[in-house]
């Protein structure tokens, strides 16, 4: 399969602008960008598939920038349920670094990675009304999904105006890096265009975009933060999905896992192929070895044979409370 085909295939293009992306996908020699939100220090489970894209497309001869929101990421944009609660600079700040060398570490060293904040922290804001909000009518803001979901339960200025921030960063990357493509998550989609819009207007030129369905389970819940990281206890009517979005096998590998994962699916083999997939890419085989075996420690109650290293990396993700009082042990299970 050519590039434009195979992410489709795996379901990784929901949403499209630009007549022939499909060509420019195929063909290679695009400079493309992918945003991360710094509201907190890691990227999570369910982002992984999208930010997996800058590698699937590099492969195919294009070249990333990754933008962390230093900038947008002190406004906070709309999620269609409510305001989010104002960031810390310095949380922010702090975060920027720690994605930084995320990204780094899962992409390499060569990667570019910016921060928006650089471009914004000198804007002057009458210029930037003048130069930028001048040509974002307010009839095309509140007919964006998100933000006409917040509008009912009430929504600032700053996360209103948030999309014309996203807007300015294509524009701006448009002109100094020569970026000519951006994706992000589904919903984000509203933000993707606006940069579009912008440079249509404003530099007369075609570029590109499309988005990332979001990750979910069986029932549509999306895979977020808090959904937890235990890939073993993944839905088996999610793992064909999964396989597609999370890995790099191809379809005759995909086929053959799910014929034996079906054959016996108390064996979990699609949990353990995908966790093998993931745990590599991140990390590296040594890790997904330990993995492997602090797993198969738990689910067989083996647990005296983990070391305490071990153990602590197997509770590393488990809620922990401090316990400040003396009390039997059946009032602290029940408590």
């Amino acid at each position: 399969m050519k590039l434009y085909e195979e992410l489709k295939w795996r379901g990784l293009i929901k949403d499209e602008a630009g007549e022939d992306l499909e060509e420019k996908l195929n063909a290679g020699g695009l400079t493309f960008y992918i945003g991360a939100d710094p509201t907190a220090e890691s990227l999570h489970i369910g982002q992984f598939p999208t930010f997996l894209m800058i590698e699937r497309l590099r492969r195919a001869g294009h070249k990333p920038l990754v933008i962390v929101g230093g900038a947008t990421g002190r406004v906070g944009d709309p999620r269609g349920t409510g305001e989010r609660e104002k960031s810390d600079e310095k949380v922010v700040d702090s975060n920027f670094e720690k994605i930084k060398a995320q990204m780094k570490k899962l992409f390499g060293e060569e990667i570019e990675v910016l921060n928006n904040y650089d471009w914004f922290k000198n804007y002057n804001y009458v210029d930037f009304l003048r130069d930028i909000g001048k040509y974002i009518n307010v009839a095309y803001m509140i007919n964006k999904d998100l933000v006409k979901r917040q509008m009912e339960v009430g929504i600032s200025y700053a996360e209103f105006s948030y999309m014309l921030m996203q807007g300015y960063d294509f524009k701006y990357l448009h002109e100094k890096y020569g970026v000519d493509m951006q994706f992000g998550g589904s919903d984000q989609w509203g933000n993707l265009t606006t940069g579009i819009e912008l440079i249509r207007k404003l530099d007369n030129d075609e570029v590109y975009a499309f988005s990332v369905p979001l990750i979910v389970d069986s029932t549509g819940k999306k895979l977020g933060k808090s959904y937890g990281n235990d890939i073993l206890n993944f839905e088996d009517v999610m793992m064909e999905d999964y396989l597609k979005k999370y890995t790099f096998l191809s379809k005759e590998e995909i086929e053959d896992i799910l014929e034996k994962h079906n054959e016996a699916p108390h064996l979990r083999l699609a949990q353990k192929e995908l966790a093998k997939e993931i745990i590599t890419f991140i990390h590296d085989e040594e890790s997904y070895n330990s993995a492997v075996k602090i797993s198969e420690a738990l689910f067989s109650g083996s647990i005296k044979e983990l070391t305490i290293d071990e153990l602590k990396d197997a509770m590393s993700g488990v809620d922990t409370y401090e316990i400040t009082e003396e009390k039997n042990i059946v009032d602290l299970l029940v408590d």
